[in-house]
């Protein structure tokens, strides 16, 4: 270390002084007599004023200098068509349960299967600035769960052989996609180059994909979450976003059916309300039991029900009651008059008198 260095270490002095005296002082001078090789630098000739805002830089210096601005914490997930009327559209698809891809225009919302691809229409009002970029980002919608980063489970990523195999979202169909992950905040997201819509056409298709299903431990874990997807300048600068919630599933279609079903529901709060009263109610109403004092005939009326475990035991206690109903039809055919089985009755001729009977001469 020379004698310059030395004093530069072990000096008190502000940065504005040290420029005054090195700098603007022609009695300083360094020189490195070291090799002679190296070129002495002489500082005396440099007579530059020091700038109190030299290191005041903004962010729109920054922007202007291709640095794109730093990225929030906190994504926001509100729609903002900005200046340039940013919208999206999905194609119209039903409840069926064939469909791979269902959206809900009730909902806002997107149900589809796993790494299957889903088109969506991107239309602007006005041409974006040139080299404009399209950014799909995934965020947890909760509160409690929006800090989090988004993404695939360890199943899923150890069968993926990509380099980019932690990424949920997917884009298909252009050879200039790019993966990047915010080296501050760890936000995985893909970027597109946006392209102008082709001759008779308004709108620029898209393809999604999603490699995780909601229900995946470990990932998403049945967590809801939304798609941020953004229109941005090449430096990163927004030009406008929308936003939509997401379930992955084995059934779009049943899924969007039931879930819209349910929103219905919620909105009309009186019929929900009556059918939880007569559901109340009929699971409240006291069981009916036979009253100590009932007489044999209504027990042998009233039907009572037996839960059984084992369907061939079912089948046995089905045969005795078949059996036990035969014979009360048999019984009913009979006189009234009881007779006794083990007195024998002859085939012709008088019948025998019982014990109780009496003849009519008597």
């Amino acid at each position: 270390m020379d004698d310059l260095s030395r004093a530069l270490l072990n000096s008190q002095e502000t940065f504005s002084d040290i420029w005054q005296t090195y700098m603007e002082n022609p009695a300083h001078s360094v020189e490195d007599n070291r090799s002679p090789d190296i070129m002495q630098i002489t500082l005396r000739d440099s007579q530059v004023e020091f700038d109190e805002n030299l290191f005041d830089i903004s962010v729109e210096q920054l922007a202007n200098e291709g640095v794109p601005p730093p990225a929030s914490t906190v994504p926001v997930t509100t729609d903002h068509p900005g200046e340039y009327d940013l919208v999206l559209r999905f194609q119209k698809s039903g409840t069926a349960k064939s469909v791979t891809s269902t959206f809900s225009t009730v909902l806002n919302k997107l149900f589809c299967q796993l790494a299957k691809t889903t088109p969506v229409e991107i239309l602007v009002g006005k041409e974006p600035p040139a080299g404009a970029i399209l950014r799909a980002m995934a965020v947890y919608k909760k509160t409690e769960h929006v800090a989090d980063v988004v993404r695939r489970c360890p199943h899923h990523q150890n069968q993926d052989a990509a380099e980019y195999r932690s990424h949920l979202i997917r884009m298909e169909g252009s050879q200039r996609v790019q993966y990047s992950e915010d080296p501050y905040t760890k936000r995985q997201s893909v970027t597109v180059p946006y392209e102008p819509p082709q001759l008779g056409s308004e709108m620029t298709t898209i393809l999604l994909g999603f490699m995780c299903n909601s229900s995946c431990m470990g990932g998403m874990n049945r967590r809801p979450i939304l798609t941020i997807l953004t229109l941005e300048t090449p430096e990163g600068v927004i030009l406008g976003r929308r936003s939509f919630e997401v379930r992955i599933c084995a059934c779009p279609g049943r899924d969007r059916k039931t879930e819209e079903d349910n929103h219905s529901k919620t909105n009309n709060g009186t019929k929900q309300t009556k059918k939880r009263k007569s559901t109340t109610a009929a699971a409240s109403a006291p069981v009916k039991r036979p009253s100590p004092t009932s007489s044999v005939a209504e027990d042998d009326e009233e039907i009572f029900y037996l839960p059984i475990r084992g369907r061939a035991r079912y089948e046995l206690f089905k045969q005795f009651n078949e059996g036990l109903e035969l014979q009360d039809k048999k019984g009913k055919n009979k006189p009234n008059a009881v007779v006794d089985q083990d007195t024998p009755m002859p085939s012709s001729g008088k019948r025998l008198m019982l014990k109780e009977e009496r003849s009519d001469t008597e």
